[in-house]
């Protein structure tokens, strides 16, 4: 089984940044792509970022230009540093892992491990 615990949500005026990280533990030999998505009140849950073990990322188009994502394999963890913050992307976001790469090119959400969430709320 694999465990993965978000940090660094919180509370920030729109046009800040936020820096979430999420660490993985137990069978981390399964995990290859890692991904956050984010789940606001009475929405879908949507992709926000997401990145294979070798680095090729993919982004929801509403972040591209302001998240960036990274990993580093030999830690297992994966952040997500969000810049210039806007209200609407206030969510509760999640960390995701897979046991495929292709599971970032495929682009859905049915990822094998899913951590507990954690809350970013952007104040306007």
């Amino acid at each position: 089984q694999v465990h993965l615990v978000e940090s660094g949500g919180g509370l920030v005026q729109a046009g800040g940044w936020l820096r979430l990280s999420c660490e993985a533990s137990g069978s981390v030999s399964r995990i290859h792509a890692m991904a956050w998505y984010r789940q606001a009140p009475g929405k879908q849950r949507e992709l926000v970022a997401a990145i294979t073990t070798s680095g090729y990322t993919k982004y929801g188009d509403s972040v591209k230009g302001r998240f960036t994502i990274s990993r580093d394999n030999a830690k297992n963890t994966v952040d997500l540093q969000m810049n210039s913050l806007k209200p609407e992307d206030t969510a509760v976001y999640y960390c995701a892992a897979d046991r495929l790469n292709s599971r970032v090119l495929a682009g859905n959400d049915e990822y094998d491990y899913w951590g507990q969430g954690t809350q970013v709320t952007v104040s306007s």
